[in-house]
């Protein structure tokens, strides 16, 4: 039996790792409400699917509203635990702490930070997934922040855990994985769009 669940990033979220920050709780601001409104129509028909999910993150719940999902908010689904870091971007982080956050992207298992590890953090969002209602033919949608789908992409592909700051998820992009516990595969869709950024 095989499962589909389509992550849509949440809107208003930075296209660059360098300024996202860490566990950033700022709600959806107009851009990202403007970009919202643009592709509602392309993201509507996700509205359709068996289950609609979103992380606890304000942006990620203003996302799935706005696009008629009605999500139920999953506590996995939260970004990545960062202690101390929480607010900062990653270059603020390293112009504070430049050999902690050396030590912290250099081990995987590294809780510098006083949160949660990079291992801990793909393993959650993961688990989510393999514990996912299995239905043959379900289909799920989830809003979250880039960072979650990032740990989701990892988990999926059986990755290394360095492969997270390979992936770019755009706000607003749907990436697609089907299977079900443990034998996921990943499906490329299209981006439903590209924002402007001033």
């Amino acid at each position: 039996m095989a499962l589909r669940v389509t992550f849509v990033a949440a809107a208003g979220s930075s296209s660059s790792l360098l300024g996202e920050r860490f566990q950033d709780d700022q709600p959806l601001d107009h851009t990202g409400w403007s970009e919202v409104q643009r592709v509602a129509h392309e993201l509507l028909p996700l509205a359709a699917a068996d289950l609609r999910y979103c992380s606890p993150a304000p942006r990620s719940r203003a996302t799935g509203d706005g696009l008629g999902y009605a999500p139920l908010v999953q506590l996995a689904l939260r970004d990545c635990d960062m202690g101390r870091w929480r607010g900062l971007t990653l270059g603020e982080a390293m112009a504070r702490e430049p050999q902690t956050v050396d030590a912290w992207l250099a081990d995987p298992r590294a809780r510098v930070h006083g949160g949660e590890s990079m291992t801990e953090f793909i393993t959650r969002v993961g688990g989510w997934l393999d514990t996912r209602p299995v239905e043959d033919g379900c289909r799920i949608v989830a809003v979250a922040e880039p960072s979650v789908i990032r740990a989701a992409l990892v988990y999926v592909l059986k990755a290394p855990p360095a492969t997270y700051w390979s992936l770019d998820v755009r706000p607003l992009s749907t990436t697609t994985v089907t299977g079900r516990a443990g034998r996921w595969s990943l499906r490329l869709d299209s981006v439903a769009a590209q924002p402007t950024r001033a």
